[in-house]
């Protein structure tokens, strides 16, 4: 089932599944709401380390592993996205 995204989780879910390598899913299928990690895209926190890297290469925003808001962050397309916004350089 195909679900509408902004421009910006449509870039934000190519690139997620850019870096990931993720072959059997197209930008169009993330559920903008849905959880990256766990039930929802199934993704670890070897994932986790690596998106951050490309969030912090593509967009120039510093990410930390010990910041508390990291569950925030990365708890759905919508949110990290929303994220990016914010705070891109």
């Amino acid at each position: 089932m195909e679900v509408r995204l902004s421009p910006a989780e449509l870039e934000v879910a190519g690139l997620i599944i850019e870096t990931l390598n993720l072959e059997d899913v197209t930008a169009a299928e993330i559920e903008p709401d849905a959880p990256l990690f766990g039930d929802g895209l199934g993704l670890d926190s070897i994932d986790a380390l690596e998106l951050s890297l490309m969030v912090s290469r593509r967009y120039g925003i510093q990410m930390r592993s010990d910041d508390p808001d990291n569950a925030l962050t990365f708890a759905s397309l919508r949110a990290l996205t929303r994220h990016i916004e914010a705070h891109r350089n």
